[in-house]
């Protein structure tokens, strides 16, 4: 199985308001972020706004940046429906296009069970050969993952990884306790990546990471050779972009975000808006800090 570890930033998907995708936006950004050390790169994660988008621009998203990455880090492209069906399609298509792993995510309109959350993951992993990263998110998610679910799915031969995006770092070590070396954790932006990696996890994957992936890696590097005190100077800083970004929608302020480095992102898909003036100012403040 590939080992993905450290740094992969949620891409945005800059879409335009007639619905195309904003291909050579995209992989300017892939081939910037590529360049500034990330560890891989995860297209429709939740700042790619993938519960917002059709299947070809998903497809079209993923394609870019497969082809952007050229080979040098991993793509591990999102994978989100409410039918399970539609979800192994997607899986399949992606992994024929290029992609180096599956982000396994669950939407659901009418409440599920544990036996039904369970079969959705597998059904995903038992359709590609590739790793597969399971995805939870309790805050967002009608039917989330139990701990007894995730250790079963922790058994399947393709599921090694899972992205928690709790704000539980409890949770986080019940599930590293649990599950041993056959799940490798990654973090979220709304845990503090640098604790997660203290008690054992391997990276995160997060939308913020577009817009500072240097400090992001320079940050993961420290917590790697376990220089703490000097991570945890790098992560006071980087929580401000946190804090900031938890005001607002994620999506709108990732973009605006890009927007003020130069990228031609785009507003966030309807009906999300975009920042108002202000708001813009308060991750403009937020970025000039940590400059």
């Amino acid at each position: 199985m590939a080992d993905f570890h450290g740094v992969f930033p949620y891409l945005v998907s800059p879409v335009d308001p007639a619905g195309h995708v904003r291909t050579e936006v995209l992989a300017r950004l892939c081939d910037d972020l590529v360049k500034a050390g990330v560890h891989g790169l995860t297209p429709l994660g939740s700042t790619g706004e993938f519960a917002y988008l059709n299947n070809a621009q998903r497809m079209q998203v993923v394609a870019t940046t497969i082809e952007a990455a050229r080979g040098r880090v991993p793509v591990v492209a999102g994978v989100a429906s409410t039918s399970t069906a539609d979800a192994v399609a997607q899986a399949k298509a992606y992994q024929k296009r290029g992609a180096a792993g599956i982000l396994a995510i669950l939407e659901a309109y009418f409440p599920l069970s544990d036996a039904q959350v369970e079969a959705y993951f597998r059904a995903i992993a038992d359709a590609v050969d590739i790793p597969v990263v399971i995805y939870t998110n309790p805050n967002f998610q009608r039917s989330d993952l139990t701990l007894d679910v995730i250790a079963r799915l922790a058994q399947h031969p393709r599921i090694g990884y899972i992205k928690d995006a709790s704000t539980n770092t409890g949770r986080l070590l019940s599930i590293m306790n649990r599950c041993g070396d056959s799940l490798k954790v990654f973090s979220a932006s709304a845990h503090i990546p640098a604790a997660v990696m203290l008690i054992g996890g391997y990276g995160w994957m997060a939308g913020p990471a577009c817009i500072i992936p240097r400090q992001s890696v320079e940050l993961y590097n420290l917590c790697r050779r376990a220089r703490w005190d000097e991570a945890m100077t790098v992560q006071r800083k980087l929580w401000r972009i946190n804090e900031a970004f938890a005001r607002f929608n994620l999506a709108a302020c990732i973009k605006a975000g890009l927007a003020i480095q130069g990228y031609d992102v785009g507003d966030p898909v309807p009906p999300q808006a975009p920042l108002t003036a202000e708001q813009r100012k308060v991750v403009e403040a937020a970025l000039r800090d940590l400059a």
